[in-house]
């Protein structure tokens, strides 16, 4: 596949890029400033691009491809940016005539306990320092929702996203946070890539899934 992947430089970018590559795959690597990302492959094209600034080229850039992966991610403090940007993202996949798999936020996952609380409605749940990033991907969510026209797919992280191995065990899910059996909901960022990975060859249009470790990697079948 001919995939461009915003966001490349990020944590989840860097292991969709990794995973990408490692399947054979060809990337036009975006990033404000993706340029040490040639060294990867040869199959890695770096292309500098503010998606802010820059939407009508993240359009123009995403021509000729066969899928737009979204791993944007603003910085602290920038939280609001992440609708304008995944906005971007979509409208350049609407624009290609392809795809788009989106990075989303666990915000509006329910938990597994049977309580009806998300992830962000929950008491107590999410320390204050990550409610603002929250409440972005919650928003970035009713985005989807009502997005008509794009053929989105959106894959949200578990409770914990953080630096780990490639295990390639870990189990999808839909609307809940997926839990191993003592309860953790956890993930690395690189078995998150190979999962986004997984959907990228498995197109699922119109679907907001979730993942966590917790099991061996299903088959996924077109939908």
């Amino acid at each position: 596949m001919k995939i461009i992947l915003f966001g490349a430089t990020g944590d989840v970018g860097g292991a969709a890029l990794k995973a990408a590559v490692s399947r054979g795959h060809h990337v036009t690597a975006v990033a404000r400033k993706p340029q040490a990302l040639g060294a990867i492959s040869a199959n890695v094209t770096p292309l500098p691009l503010d998606l802010l600034q820059q939407p009508d080229a993240a359009a123009d850039a995403a021509m000729g491809h066969d899928l737009v992966i979204s791993a944007l991610r603003p910085p602290a403090g920038r939280e609001e940016d992440l609708v304008p940007l995944t906005r971007t993202a979509l409208s350049a996949a609407r624009q290609a005539g392809i795809p788009v798999l989106v990075t989303g936020g666990a915000a509006t996952l329910k938990l597994a306990d049977g309580s009806g609380h998300t992830v962000l409605s929950a008491p107590g749940f999410l320390p204050g320092s990550v409610r603002p990033i929250a409440e972005a991907c919650a928003a970035q969510d009713a985005l989807l929702e009502a997005e008509t026209e794009a053929q989105w797919t959106c894959l949200r992280p578990p409770a914990m996203l953080s630096e780990g191995p490639l295990t390639g065990s870990y189990r999808f899910g839909t609307d809940t946070l997926v839990t191993d059996d003592e309860g953790n909901s956890q993930i690395s960022f690189a078995d998150f890539g190979a999962a986004l990975l997984d959907l990228a060859e498995s197109p699922r249009g119109g679907q907001k899934l979730t993942v966590a470790l917790g099991g061996p990697a299903p088959a996924l079948a077109a939908g």
